[in-house]
């Protein structure tokens, strides 16, 4: 939405308000009702599933030019996840009802909408994929990584880099696997040259090489 024509975005403005949340703070929990929905304008929040009580599963990461709660707040619903910042973050709110008419006035908001919700299909996929398809440990951490250049790296020298954001326990979790096993294969595509990490910044170096692990 931040790439909206300049009347278009001018009137979005108009229905949003700016606030900023500190690393580790909760925006909105799974099963509330979807009052609002959010456009991150920086920083990062991760999305998770599961029971309080229970064990979380980490959905994606979110980061600038994201849209949280766009699917509840259309269908009057309720959060399907919850939102924590995982960095300090500055958002818009946007009350249902404010979006809703202005998404009324305004075509080209009505298909980016649109986009936004087929976007969220495609990251469900690629966690069905990551979870079912991936037959080791290898191929599995390789996808996530591909995923989190995807969505919130910068292309570097034929490569990726990205905010390492996620502890390695975060990202067994989305692998399917252990914190141990996590930290053994990060070394092994350190060794093999495929990953540095340096300042909490990760780079892929070799992309097709990760791939070519699932």
């Amino acid at each position: 939405f931040c790439s909206l024509g300049s009347a278009v975005l001018a009137d979005l403005e108009l229905v949003t308000s700016t606030i900023s949340l500190p690393p580790q703070a909760a925006l909105f929990t799974q099963g509330e009702d979807a009052r609002c929905l959010y456009l991150i304008c920086g920083g990062y929040l991760k999305l998770t599933a599961g029971r309080a009580q229970d064990r979380q599963m980490i959905v994606r990461v979110a980061g600038p030019g994201s849209v949280l709660g766009l699917y509840a707040a259309l269908s009057h619903g309720v959060y399907e996840v919850s939102a924590e910042s995982l960095t300090s973050a500055q958002l818009r709110p946007v009350e249902r009802e404010r979006f809703l008419t202005f998404l009324r006035n305004h075509r080209e908001a009505q298909m980016r909408a649109v986009q936004c919700i087929c976007q969220e299909y495609r990251f469900a996929l690629q966690d069905a994929c990551r979870i079912a398809l991936a037959e080791t440990v290898a191929g599995r951490l390789g996808r996530l990584l591909l995923e989190l250049a995807h969505q919130i790296g910068e292309h570097v020298n034929g490569g990726y880099r990205f905010p390492l954001l996620l502890t390695h326990e975060e990202m067994a979790s989305m692998a399917c696997t252990t914190r141990e096993t996590v930290t053994r294969t990060l070394g092994q595509f350190r060794k093999e040259g495929s990953i540095t990490i340096e300042d909490s910044m990760i780079t892929l170096h070799q992309p097709d090489r990760l791939q070519n692990l699932i």
